[in-house]
């Protein structure tokens, strides 16, 4: 990434998941390290966030998941982001993600994985190590 352009952040959540203050605080420490952020707001499907992140252009899709939905949602994301190709992009995720889960997101293509109580600089610093 060169040092002129700032990162593109798509920051979505997924699902029937009706929780944001944590994707919300999220948000604000990305926007304080300097990245350009997209918010979607609550309630997104896999189709909106395929489309956004394609429209926007972005260089990273990170999901904020607290509902439980996470491996089916993230195994419908995976087939339209590559059909897309956004499978060269950093994919990220956050939330209530049970320790038996994470190797399945690492196998979908979801490299971040940051449970609840992750801290925030440990998040942007992964961002800034991992954008191509």
């Amino acid at each position: 990434m060169t040092q002129d352009k700032r990162i593109r952040v798509l920051l979505a959540k997924p699902g029937l998941d009706g929780h944001d203050q944590g994707a919300k605080v999220v948000v604000r420490a990305m926007m304080d390290a300097g990245f350009e952020v997209i918010y979607t707001g609550l309630r997104q499907t896999p189709e909106q966030v395929a489309r956004i992140a394609l429209e926007e252009d972005v260089d990273v899709i990170a999901l904020s998941s607290l509902a439980g939905s996470h491996l089916p949602f993230c195994r419908k994301l995976k087939g339209l982001l590559e059909a897309n190709e956004l499978g060269d992009k950093l994919w990220m995720i956050g939330g209530n993600l049970p320790k038996q889960d994470h190797e399945q997101l690492r196998e979908l293509g979801f490299k971040g994985i940051f449970p609840t109580g992750s801290r925030l600089d440990a998040i942007t610093a992964y961002v800034r190590e991992n954008v191509r």
